[in-house]
């Protein structure tokens, strides 16, 4: 008999969805021309805000593996000037790390500890923005995976009006409520498709 925990349905939908984020976010990375040009992120050039992506998937494995994020941060490493590489390389290991997480564990994040299938929505969700984000910097198709749209969707929707006030947002954009589902998701992130 395992000790270890069965994975859920939940989890093992929203592992898929870490996956499907992964590829729409390397999709868009390899159409990278213009390392300088904007992004829907004011504050962050393409490179910038690759590099932010790549941080985000080096703290998965120290995180998850039960340090705290002080503990974590003296282990993260220097990105490298090649971000396609770099993304490659952390992308993988945040992957192989999510895969084998212990279900129900906890996780120690700057602001809680949360159960590890809150830090994976978080994250999954994370990936997904700036998916988009980069593909409108890059001029790439800014279609994103319908059933990603949609849990995304259920990560960003219930937290409508606290999102801006967490600094990490602008102010949601108005959009029609029978908008795409997508331009709806972007609305709430401070982000305007149109």
């Amino acid at each position: 008999m395992s000790l270890t925990p069965a994975l859920t349905d939940e989890t093992t939908t929203w592992l898929r969805h870490q996956r499907t984020a992964h590829r729409e976010f390397a999709t868009r990375l390899a159409a990278v021309t213009d390392w300088s040009a904007p992004t829907p992120d004011t504050e962050w050039d393409v490179a910038a805000l690759v590099r932010h992506v790549i941080e985000e998937q080096q703290w998965v494995p120290w995180l998850l593996s039960g340090l705290t994020t002080k503990q974590a941060r003296s282990r993260l490493d220097r990105i490298e000037d090649d971000l396609r590489m770099e993304w490659h390389r952390y992308s993988l290991a945040a992957t192989t790390a999510w895969r084998d997480a212990q279900p129900g564990s906890r996780v120690n994040l700057s602001y809680d500890t949360v159960d590890v299938i809150d830090y994976l929505k978080e994250q999954v969700a994370d990936v997904t923005i700036h998916s988009w984000d980069l593909a409108r910097a890059v001029g790439a198709s800014e279609e994103l995976d319908e059933d990603l749209v949609a849990a995304v969707w259920t990560v960003f929707e219930p937290q409508r009006d606290t999102l801006e006030a967490s600094g990490l947002y602008a102010s949601p954009v108005a959009v029609p409520d029978d908008a795409p589902l997508l331009v709806r998701l972007l609305a709430v992130t401070g982000r305007d498709p149109r």
